[in-house]
């Protein structure tokens, strides 16, 4: 399962990311990090907002709510959730277990 921390704001977890892809979505855990496909390239930030964009959607909040922390320009992404409690995002996270 995916290590999830609480804050004094929300959450904060791992994401791994692969641009390029022919759809936008989330394909399970690997190496403690969801891994996502993003149709976008990662050039000039599109990647990142393509990534925020998606798990505001998968996550059920605002897109303002989420964002990416550490790992700008890497696949590996630390990625906080403003407002989130940890059993929320585990609870949306479930359905990707392998």
């Amino acid at each position: 399962m995916i290590s999830i921390h609480e804050t004094s704001t929300g959450v904060v977890f791992r994401i791994r990311v692969v641009p390029r892809a022919s759809r936008n979505e989330a394909v399970g855990i690997r190496d403690d990090a969801l891994k996502l496909r993003i149709t976008a390239p990662p050039v000039a930030g599109k990647a990142n907002e393509a990534c925020i964009e998606l798990l505001a959607e998968l996550l059920g909040v605002k897109r303002a709510r989420v964002t990416i922390v550490a790992g700008h320009a890497s696949r590996a992404k630390t990625v906080e959730v403003k407002g989130a409690r940890a059993a929320e995002i585990v609870s949306r996270f479930a359905a990707f277990q392998d």
